[in-house]
């Protein structure tokens, strides 16, 4: 898979740390020119700065990946200055705030549809219009275990990426017929800085969670970026519609004899 992508073109969102970052390195050490999108300003140069340093390439896009009119306006700035799209990484999202259900503040429940389900229909919307046409592409979604379980407190980010799940199905069904493979992937715990800086407000959660998981540490970033890129490649050439767990084996339940 060294030289899958030379010449492709990709756009990874979620850009700026994290999975997304990695994402980003990973297809442009692979030859893609790749458009890099987040709404983290700081996070883009960064991602831009770290692809530079091993000669890869990159073209950055700051926008709110839930904004129709920004999403629209990017898919039509790589029409134009690319022709195409070979492949899209839709993976910005957010964890949202912990509360019980009926407790939990409505303006922060819509708040977490809008940024991890709503980007992901308004991105396969504009994607797909530019893949159809070359009868052939990948997309893959970011979902998560949570998609999966039904973890207490975060009702929000639970039905977001149900929701997720539930997309990528639909829009695999659609447009199999068009050699355009759609598939999610759902990362278990992972050490990204979002993951972080929720573990920082609530260590002894986060050392539990960790404990709970069989491999016994958090996914690295460029674990799942990995998975991505894999679902992206023709080494995946007959995956349709599948949501691809990548959690250290933390929703197999159960303990260690």
């Amino acid at each position: 898979m060294s030289d899958e992508f030379d010449g492709k073109i990709v756009l990874v969102t979620g850009a700026g740390s994290g999975i997304g970052q990695e994402a980003v390195r990973s297809f442009a050490e692979r030859g893609a020119l790749v458009y890099a999108a987040d709404l983290n300003a700081k996070g883009l140069a960064a991602t831009a700065d770290l692809v530079a340093s091993t000669g890869g390439a990159v073209r950055s896009a700051h926008l709110d990946v839930a904004d129709e009119t920004a999403v629209a306006d990017l898919l039509a700035r790589i029409a134009t200055e690319a022709g195409r799209l070979d492949a899209a990484f839709n993976n910005a999202g957010i964890t949202g705030s912990t509360h019980l259900l009926e407790d939990y503040p409505t303006e922060d429940f819509d708040r977490v549809l809008r940024v991890n389900l709503r980007s992901i229909f308004l991105a396969m919307k504009y994607e797909l219009r530019l893949m159809k046409p070359a009868g052939s592409g990948t997309i893959v979604n970011t979902a998560s275990v949570a998609a999966l379980t039904g973890p207490g407190g975060m009702s929000a980010y639970a039905a977001s990426k149900h929701g997720v799940h539930g997309l990528t199905r639909v829009a695999a069904m659609e447009n199999a017929s068009h050699n355009i493979r759609i598939n999610a992937l759902a990362p278990g715990w992972t050490e990204t800085p979002m993951v972080a800086a929720n573990s920082a407000q609530n260590p002894a959660f986060a050392e539990l969670a960790r404990k709970a998981i069989p491999a016994k540490r958090g996914a690295h970033p460029k674990e799942i970026a990995a998975a991505a890129v894999w679902l992206s490649s023709s080494q995946a050439s007959y995956v349709f519609g599948q949501m691809i767990v990548v959690d250290g084996g933390m929703t197999i339940g159960g303990f260690e004899p």
